[in-house]
């Protein structure tokens, strides 16, 4: 058995590497060519002292407490030459990766798809080289050559990590460097470099109620975030608000719709900058100022839910207001049944004035 632990350097760069069963991290670090800090690698010095942020290990009683003290201990501070891991660790390094002579990596991939979601939001798919896709903590960056220039630029995962297929939400800005090749020469099939991972934002073990806040295409972590909690289960309630300047920047409701019902514990709400924003929250901020004892957030609830009854797949069809003979008949069936009417007590096509939708 192998696990897999991330060591998060203090200059943004993650290198992971696989611990064997009953191995120390330090071993396993030295194994791969990680040179961490260290100088007894018997639990004297403390050189080798680092965080601990999520997963389970033992670290034996083997060690001084000059160099690791129980409070330090309590804290989830490690040594790593006496750390054995008993599942997946997330440890933070107090030092730059250059000084352990490592380097942050480098993927190729080709592109797969680019698809503009809205006026700003792009999203472009990378097929990575590697069959084993690339390891990453979800809420994590990467760097991305642009083809033809000698520039990169840096995007958050959207995708979760090892997936072959990664996945990243890019704002669409005019006359940008990233922006210019995706919307003018971007083809599948075109190579790319990329470099990573990188950034100390990322998912951390959910112990308590979690509030995400995303703007723009600043979503992308997010949901890298939730896939990983959906996989994994989490009973903590988690809520997230999603803001945007107009409303058709909105994107990717639907996954947040999938991971809502996925991941019962997930809610999330969504808000527009906009002033002419036909958003729901508008609405009820507008009500709110005219009636102050109206809640915000229960009447953008009741205003999206009755929005839903008016704009779905009917009004789609029929179009706005359109009254059918045969919708007509089945809402008077519904009324007839509710009242204890007889259902021939009136034909409902008399007191319908068609007229009046004519001019819609």
């Amino acid at each position: 058995m192998s696990y897999t632990i991330a060591l998060n350097f203090e200059d943004g760069v993650t290198r992971f590497i696989g611990c064997k069963e009953g191995e120390t991290v330090l071993d396993a670090a030295y194994r791969q060519k990680v040179n961490l800090p260290m100088d007894c690698s018997d639990g004297v010095c403390g050189t080798c002292k680092g965080h601990c942020e999520q997963g389970e290990f033992d670290m034996g009683d083997e060690y001084l407490e000059e160099a690791l003290s129980d409070e330090e201990a309590a804290e989830g501070q490690v040594l790593t030459c006496q750390m054995v891991p008993s599942s997946d660790c997330v440890i933070q390094v107090p030092v730059a990766s250059t000084l352990c002579k490592t380097q942050v990596g480098k993927v190729e991939g080709t592109v797969a798809a680019v698809e503009q979601l809205s006026e700003d939001s792009i999203e472009l798919v990378v097929d990575l080289d590697d069959e084993a896709g690339l390891a990453f903590l979800p809420g994590q960056y990467i760097h991305i050559d642009v083809p033809g220039t000698e520039l990169h630029r840096s995007y958050s995962f959207s995708s979760q990590p090892s997936d072959k297929r990664a996945t990243f939400l890019i704002r669409n800005i005019p006359n940008g460097v990233m922006s210019g090749y995706l919307t003018e020469r971007a083809t599948v099939g075109d190579r790319l470099t990329l470099t990573g991972p990188l950034g100390s934002f990322y998912l951390r073990e959910v112990k308590r109620p979690v509030l995400m806040l995303a703007g723009g295409t600043g979503l992308a972590p997010f949901l890298s975030m939730l896939a990983q909690l959906v996989d994994k289960g989490c009973d903590a309630p988690i809520h997230m608000i999603y803001g945007v300047n107009k409303d058709d920047h909105l994107v990717k409701i639907d996954a947040l719709d999938a991971f809502a019902e996925k991941l019962p514990s997930f809610s999330y709400s969504t808000v527009v900058v906009d002033e002419a924003s036909e958003h729901p929250r508008k609405a009820a901020e507008a009500l709110n100022t005219m009636v102050p004892e109206v809640d915000v957030d229960v009447a953008t609830g009741q205003i999206g839910d009755t929005m839903e009854l008016i704009m779905n797949d009917v009004s789609d069809r029929d179009g706005l207001g359109a009254l059918t003979e045969k919708r007509v008949a089945l809402t008077w069936d519904w009324v007839a049944q509710a009242e204890k009417l007889a259902g021939d007590a009136l034909d409902p096509e008399v007191i319908i004035d068609r007229t009046l939708f004519e001019a819609l």
